[in-house]
Order: structure tokens, then sequence, then C-alpha cells
């Protein structure tokens, strides 16, 4: 019988509290086979999906591959864990390259045979049925593992498929996504959601000063991840009074180090009101002036509450730009429409702002003012993975 062999990572490193994290990944796995038939069976250190329709193997192993938390999967045949079982369909296998080895894992220790001599047993049944191929262990083209379990059954595969790794989506809390429609954000969100924060996202508009394909492109960026993290709330908040003020009452190479200190104060706003542990940014020290070392402390400085993550800052540009084209977001975060972030742009903006004389400049301002008029704006859009 066809079975889906299914391998969790860093679950193993939990402690007590391993259950909570299995739970939530077990969760995670059927919400995103929904609408699929098949059995879920759990067997120590691994989960098995057999009785699907093979027509739809390809579907959900696609599906398989985005859950967050598990490491890897293979195709496998399932038989009974008895000796004569395994050699009888060990037998029946045509190895299609030059050479190969077996490899036999046993999590059930009570198998009579020990893994080492039943691996010579099984490539001496290969070797029979396949006169043209040789044993090698060290570099084997194929490789045919048999992995016996604790629920008396083996799987038998030769393919190992990596998944996306990391935590289960939840178990680390959720948090708020600075969402723009660049490249950097949709990768951060993305990674951050690997380590388990389950996110939800916040775009600044400027219209009419940026146009309605940009908060359109947004929106797809959004419903990608949603490949990944199955929904996300999207708050959309216009920025236009906030930068036509900064623009009349603040120098104009403070503008961006200004700009971003009242979005981190909205978005810790929502946070708060929402429930939200965290804001997540897709900074990168040094890409631009906005992302200095001095540029991300004062930026941040306006956040007393919350946790500011940013998973994409010791990363190079190349480095997110190949995790984008991954992730399938890349082609639409290049699309031509601008973000708030150009708007007024300075030609000199500070690349190292110092604390007061931010605040010096913001004094000018009716900071609460601003913030309140802004949060007054808010849209919601709920987007769900297809």
């Amino acid at each position: 019988m066809k079975a889906i062999l299914l391998r969790f990572g860093e679950l193993y490193l939990k402690g007590n509290n391993r259950y909570i994290f299995e739970s939530m990944l077990i969760s995670n796995i059927k919400e995103k086979l929904a609408g699929l038939e098949y059995k879920f069976e759990k067997t120590f250190g691994r989960y098995v999906i057999s009785q699907y329709d093979n027509e739809k193997e390809s579907e959900i192993v696609e599906k398989l591959k985005k859950v967050f938390g598990l490491y890897s999967i293979s195709l496998a045949e399932q038989v009974d864990a008895d000796e004569d079982a395994i050699k009888a369909y060990v037998a029946t296998i045509k190895i299609k390259t030059d050479n190969f080895k077996v490899v036999v894992k046993r999590a059930d220790k009570t198998f009579p045979i020990s893994s080492m001599d039943f691996a010579k047993e099984l490539g001496g049944i290969v070797l029979e049925n396949n006169p043209n191929v040789s044993v090698e262990l060290y570099h084997p083209e194929t490789t045919v593992n048999v992995d016996i379990r604790l629920n008396k059954k083996a799987y038998v595969f030769d393919d190992i498929i990596k998944c996306q790794g990391g935590l289960p989506l939840g178990s680390a809390g959720k948090g708020l996504l600075l969402l723009s429609g660049g490249i950097d954000s949709p990768v951060a969100g993305y990674m951050i959601a690997k380590r388990g924060l389950k996110i939800e996202a916040l775009h600044f508009h400027s219209y009419p000063y940026t146009s309605e394909e940009a908060k359109d492109k947004v929106l797809t960026l959004a419903k990608q991840l949603c490949e990944y993290v199955d929904e996300i709330k999207l708050h959309i908040v216009s920025f236009t009074k906030v930068q036509e003020a900064i623009h009349v009452h603040c120098r104009s190479e403070f503008m961006i180090t200004i700009m971003r200190r009242i979005m981190m104060r909205i978005a810790q706003k929502i946070c708060l009101r929402d429930q939200l542990g965290a804001i997540v940014t897709g900074e990168s020290l040094g890409q631009v002036a906005s992302q200095t070392m001095q540029s991300v402390t004062v930026t941040g400085a306006v956040v007393d509450s919350l946790p500011i993550f940013r998973p994409c800052l010791a990363m190079d540009k190349e480095e997110i730009m190949e995790i984008a084209k991954d992730i399938n977001t890349y082609q639409t975060s290049i699309l031509p429409y601008e973000d708030c972030c150009t708007v007024f742009l300075p030609k000199n903006p500070v690349i190292k702002p110092v604390l007061e004389k931010c605040e010096k400049e913001e004094s000018f301002l009716d900071i609460d003012q601003l913030v309140s008029d802004a949060l007054k704006t808010e849209e919601v859009v709920v987007l769900k993975r297809d």
C-alpha cells in the first residue's frame, strides 16, 4: 500500500511541552490537507498518511512541503514489519541507476535482525533481481531505505523530499508584519512564520501619490504568503496626511526616519489593541539609509512595549532575492508600482540620525493626532489560501 512518511525536525529538541508543538503541527497538516481524503496515523517519531487517492498524491505532496515544522517527507510502500513481507516487496524493486545501497532503520528494536545484517540480506535480494547493477556504499546513485516503525509497519522508499522545517505555525504566538510592496518584507514574513509566529500584516498607502495598483500589489503579496501561513489579516492604513505634514513641517533629510518612527507607533497601537506580541520588519542592516545601525535604533526607539523582529537583518540582497523567488513573491515585488516610502523622498536622507535631533523635528508635529487620524482610515482585509 502506498503511504507518505512525514518527519519533523526541531520538535525532537522539546521537552515536556513537546506534545503542544506536535498537536499544533498535526492541526496545521490537517488544515493544509482540508478537503482531501486520507488516513492520518501517528507513530513514534513519524506521521503517516495513507489510503489517499493516488491521483491526488502530487497535490498532497505540494501542500505538505509548505507546512512549517515538517522537515521532510517520503513516498513509500507500506508493508507489514515482517521479515518475509519486507523481502517479498524488496524483490520487486527495479533499480534504474548503475549502483545502489540499502539502508535499514529500526525504530522497533524488537525486530529480530539488526539493521546492518538485514541491510546486507536485502542488498543481496536486490542484486539477484537487478543483475546489471552494483553496490556502492559511499556515493550510491539510488538508496533503498527500509524504515521499520513501532506501529509494526515498514516503509520502503528511495526519495527524501525536503520540506520547510522550522516550528509549527502559531507555536511562537502572533505578530504584525510591516508589509510594503518590496522584496524584503514578504521574505521577512515567511522567515518569521517559519519560526512559528503566526502573522497579520500592516500596509501603509499614500493615495493619490501612490496608485491603486500599488495597493493591489500588496494584496497579491499577502495572498501569496497565504500559501505558507494559510490566512493573513491585512490592515491597510492611509499614510498620506502623515507624509504631507512631515513634508511641510520637518527638514527633508529627516523625512524617512520620522516617517518610519510614526509607522512604528501605529504598528504598536494595532499590536496592543489586537493582542499581537511583536512587530516584524524586512530591514536588512546597511541596505539603505533607513537601515543603518543608527537608523534602526532611532526608528525602534518609539516601540517600548514589544519586541521588533528583523529576520532579514544579517542577509544580503542576493540571499533575500533567492528566498523571494523560492516562495513565489519575487515577480510580484518587482512590479513597477511605487509604495509610500518613495513619496517625497529626500535627495540626501540622514544615514546616521541622532535621537535628540529627530525628536526636535517631531516637536513641530502633532504626533498623537496624526497617529489617531491614520488609524481612523484603517481597512481590514482577510486573505486566505486557495
